[in-house]
């Protein structure tokens, strides 16, 4: 529980920032990038139910609900959740936001067609505990969408990112999440897809679409891989 409050706290304080920057992507060429993705990925035919696991400033939220799919997005910062309620009003969308725990959801089993997650697990304490959720409350058929990079070897204090923005401080703590965390020595995607697998999941990795999503200048992007793993249950 320590820890759970460690990271909402993390969060609390990154979260005027963060969604700043959010919104400028949401707006610009990594926006269409992401709504492009989805449009290649999603089933065209239905309005999905979608749950969006640490939505953080509503980024996702936004896309999909763009794309005229039932979101509800799921985080335990409270200031997170409320950037994204106002990101979504400003946008005249609509989204349900919850603050919820994303390794024990309280939704009955095969809820959702889809679930997506950015740069979520990489700060889970049980990672294996969220897939095995997720895995339950995704309908058979239904597809998990998670990006996310490989945090563990990384030091962001020592500059290797450039997070440095948001201050000494808050890098020094990210860096003291990540080190506590199980997850931080594993080495991923492989990890996931493996885990994945044994849950009765069928994997397809891409190693890095940093390339794709990340073009836009104006926005925070580090030099680490951001790999995407679709999972259909």
């Amino acid at each position: 529980m320590e820890t759970l409050r460690r990271i909402e706290n993390y969060w609390d304080e990154r979260s005027e920032h963060f969604s700043k920057t959010r919104r400028m992507e949401l707006d610009g060429v990594d926006g269409r990038a992401w709504e492009k993705i989805f449009r290649q990925n999603l089933p065209e035919d239905r309005r999905l139910k979608i749950l969006d696991a640490g939505t953080g400033a509503g980024f996702f939220a936004a896309i999909l609900a763009r794309l005229g799919h039932e979101v509800t997005g799921i985080d335990m910062s409270a200031k997170m959740l409320s950037e994204a309620k106002k990101n979504l009003r400003e946008l005249k969308l609509s989204a349900d936001f919850r603050r919820m725990n994303a390794q024990e959801l309280d939704f009955p089993d095969e809820t959702f067609d889809v679930i997506v997650t950015r740069n979520l697990t990489w700060t889970l304490p049980n990672v294996k505990a969220a897939y095995r959720e997720w895995f339950r409350v995704l309908k058979v058929g239904g597809v998990l969408m998670n990006f996310d990079s490989d945090y563990g070897g990384q030091n962001f204090s020592d500059g290797i990112t450039i997070w440095s923005e948001i201050g000494e401080k808050l890098l020094d703590e990210c860096d003291a999440i990540k080190n506590s965390l199980k997850i931080s020595r594993q080495r991923r995607p492989f990890w996931d897809a493996g885990f994945l697998e044994g849950l009765n999941f069928s994997v397809t990795l891409n190693e890095d679409i940093s390339g794709v999503v990340q073009k836009d200048l104006r926005c925070d992007y580090d030099s680490v891989p951001l790999f995407a793993i679709w999972a259909v249950k």
